[in-house]
């Protein structure tokens, strides 16, 4: 009987066991398929309205030569970049895409700012995208370290009088936006952060609400099988905490259509500094805001860029 009662014991822990490996596959493992596709775009009418611009902008950035820049992470991973020159001596905008997406879909928008303004361009992949290492995603809690690497290698590449603006869309901008918890470089004069969330606990928390999971019972089954198998906690970190802490002007950006990250988590940021501008687009859906009113959109970042640049 007890024997029967420990082998019960020891096949509910490996089902639970399984069960957590799940969860982490489906959360934050990488690659997942047509993950590397540039024209993955995702489904919805405020999409299907942009896509045309969409793929025509891809499809500008995918002509374009650029060098591919390598770096090796805090962790030993070796991440990939793309580096797009114009124009001698302009600053440099560092991109970083969002979750399971591509550098060149997600930052297509911020390429054509960058031609159009002179600047020059590095895209990054984040780890576990693209061909850059590593199998798990953090949601920024790993990545921010990634972000100050890469901004490091752009000094010691590019001169120490080089001129850095960070961007990022989606979990990209909550990236950059916890890189500034850190003391970044003096040549890192301002960040452009679209449609971001509070912190990685906060989205995947609001993802199980629109699952119709309750977050009360499966966010703890989620952040659990991050440490087992990710080896970090989603909830070490929160991007309201870092934006406190930063001493860099930001510019945050969000579409107030946004189906996925709330335009209210943006609201909580700007709260959080007085460096902060923030900026709303009406019926722009989630990291989309530059295809829908370009114009104002390229407006708002030039005019941020000339503002803070020295």
């Amino acid at each position: 009987m007890i024997i029967g009662l420990i082998s019960g014991l020891i096949g509910l822990a490996l089902i639970f066991f399984i069960a957590l490996y799940i969860i982490y596959r489906i959360t934050f493992y990488s690659p997942s398929q047509k993950q590397n596709d540039f024209y993955n775009i995702p489904e919805g009418s405020g999409f299907n309205q942009q896509k045309p611009k969409m793929l025509e902008h891809i499809d500008g950035l995918l002509k374009r030569e650029y060098e591919e820049l390598s770096i090796v992470s805090f962790d030993g991973l070796k991440l990939f970049g793309k580096y797009y020159h114009q124009t001698d001596g302009a600053p440099i905008y560092l991109g970083f895409h969002g979750y399971r997406g591509t550098d060149v879909r997600d930052l297509c928008g911020a390429a054509r700012i960058a031609e159009i303004s002179g600047q020059n361009l590095l895209i990054v992949s984040q780890r576990a995208h693209g061909k850059s290492e590593g199998h798990t995603i953090s949601f920024g809690v790993k990545e921010r370290h990634d972000c100050l690497s890469w901004i490091n290698y752009v000094v010691e590449r590019f001169g120490s009088d080089v001129k850095i603006c960070i961007n990022g869309v989606s979990m990209g901008a909550a990236t950059v936006l916890l890189a500034t918890g850190f003391s970044l470089p003096k040549n890192v004069f301002g960040v452009v952060a679209d449609c971001p969330y509070s912190s990685p606990d906060a989205i995947i928390k609001e993802v199980l609400k629109g699952m119709k999971l309750p977050p009360k019972i499966f966010y703890p089954l989620v952040e659990l099988s991050a440490r087992i198998f990710g080896g970090f906690s989603p909830k070490s970190v929160s991007v309201i905490d870092a934006v406190k802490k930063s001493k860099v002007p930001i510019l945050l950006m969000h579409g107030e259509s946004d189906g996925l990250v709330p335009v209210e988590m943006s609201a909580e940021i700007a709260k959080a500094n007085p460096l902060v501008e923030r900026h709303t687009f009406p019926g722009a859906d989630h990291g989309i805001s530059y295809m829908t009113d370009e114009q104002r959109y390229l407006s708002i970042v030039k005019n941020f860029v000339a503002k803070h640049v020295e």
